[in-house]
């Protein structure tokens, strides 16, 4: 059964900001919904989450979840039901007070949205003159309070040339990941300008040279699983780059990966619009284990030049990018240049590549003080990371050693030592 790893939760449609490249149409910050799902069916639905018992990482946007009073509540209670709560924001209403309640709330992280190292030109992104000011004073929040944050920064022929000087403000910064987001037409999207191919293969390069500039934080690419390809090519720094498409960055979407929207639908993806079933109606586990939609994106059988790539075992393109450009759900990405050479089709790499990767007695006593909802996230890192020592045994020395990576010279917090 596919394990439900991730999942976006669109708390409201209710926006501060009314950003050109929105997936949701969001801005109307006054108006209530009446259809929002509120906080009682909120929680029943995480409890849903939490009983299918994958350690489920929930992700709480919008519009903008911090316009919800009752944000605090439904994250204590997503922790409570075992999973890793994180909440995205464009971090204009991030204060001091909110950042600190949710830090006791049990948030594990905070990702923060920033268009542009230059106020004036993030500014007109967003639509609201001191919006970065406003946001960069959120990243300090954070930064003061050791609350990790994670860099969103959406790329489009305007920005392309900011992504070196992000990549340095994320090290600067301590962000522990910059995600690079690839606009997919869809909401006020449609109107967005998208990259060229040209220059939609030049940031995937990038990206991969970032990450082995930057080795003490993560890199990666959002909505462009062709990612895989480059970092191939390349021989990415980091094994973690080659991990295959369903695990890693490849598009996830249906396989690892959904979203519920505030009104209780679920879709594969936040930027694929079809409605495949309500929560309302419906249990969380039958439509994951049982739509026909999610069924057909797990067993791929892709159309167009997708179809025939030998590189569709590691990226498979992106399925919301492919049904926006009028593709179908299962067609080729337009976003790709690759034109395929007619090769054998090139295989993922093994979970466990050169061998099972075992653990020592210590190793186990060390992962089992981690919070369990982390575990199997933080076991799968370590297993890469022995293997890219050569190593067939994961130890203590190997979970300090990315521990130092993550939590500096303090270390990662007394109890997990």
């Amino acid at each position: 059964m596919n394990e439900l790893r991730l999942l976006a939760f669109n708390l409201t449609r209710r926006c501060n900001l009314a950003c050109p490249h929105c997936y949701l149409d969001a801005d109307s910050l006054q108006q209530s919904d009446p259809d929002e799902l509120d906080t009682e069916a909120v929680c029943q639905v995480l409890d849903q989450v939490g009983a299918m018992g994958h350690s489920t990482m929930v992700v709480l946007t919008g519009g903008e979840p911090l316009v919800r009073a009752d944000l605090e509540t439904i994250c204590r209670h997503g922790v409570a039901s075992g999973l890793v709560m994180v909440v995205g924001t464009n971090g204009v209403m991030l204060t001091r007070r909110r950042a600190a309640a949710l830090q006791a709330a049990g948030v594990t992280g905070i990702g923060i949205s920033l268009d542009s190292m230059d106020p004036e030109r993030h500014d007109r992104f967003r639509g609201l003159p001191g919006a970065w000011h406003r946001t960069m004073a959120a990243i300090k929040h954070c930064r003061e309070r050791e609350l990790d944050f994670q860099l969103h920064f959406t790329v489009t022929p305007d920005t392309v040339d900011e992504v070196p000087g992000i990549a340095g403000f994320a090290a600067r910064s301590g962000a522990r990941v910059l995600n690079v987001f690839f606009v997919i037409c869809t909401g006020r999207g449609t109107a967005s300008s998208r990259l060229s191919w040209t220059q939609h293969e030049q940031v995937l390069q990038q990206l991969v040279e970032l990450q082995r500039q930057y080795p003490e934080f993560i890199v990666r690419p959002r909505c462009a699983p062709q990612f895989k390809r480059v970092a191939l090519s390349q021989s990415a720094p980091s094994a973690t780059n080659l991990i295959s498409g369903s695990e890693g960055d490849g598009c996830i979407a249906g396989t690892h990966y959904c979203r519920v929207t505030s009104h209780g639908e679920l879709t594969a993806c936040p930027y694929i619009p079809d409605v495949l079933g309500s929560v309302r109606d419906s249990e969380l586990a039958s439509l994951w284990q049982q739509s026909p939609t999610l069924q057909q994106l797990r067993q791929g059988g892709f159309s167009g030049k997708c179809g025939v790539c030998e590189y569709r075992l590691l990226c498979g393109g992106c399925r919301a990018g492919a049904l926006a450009q009028g593709h179908g759900l299962m067609g080729e990405d337009p976003a790709c240049g690759y034109q395929p050479v007619g090769e054998g089709v090139i295989a993922p790499l093994p979970r466990h590549a050169g061998g099972a990767v075992r653990w020592t007695v210590a190793a186990e006593q060390r992962l089992a003080r981690i919070p369990a909802p982390l575990r199997k996230m933080i076991r799968r890192r370590a297993e890469v990371f022995a293997q890219e020592q050569g190593h067939n045994c994961v130890t203590p020395n190997h979970l300090k050693t990315l521990a130092a990576r993550r939590f500096g010279p303090a270390g990662p917090p007394r109890e997990w030592r």
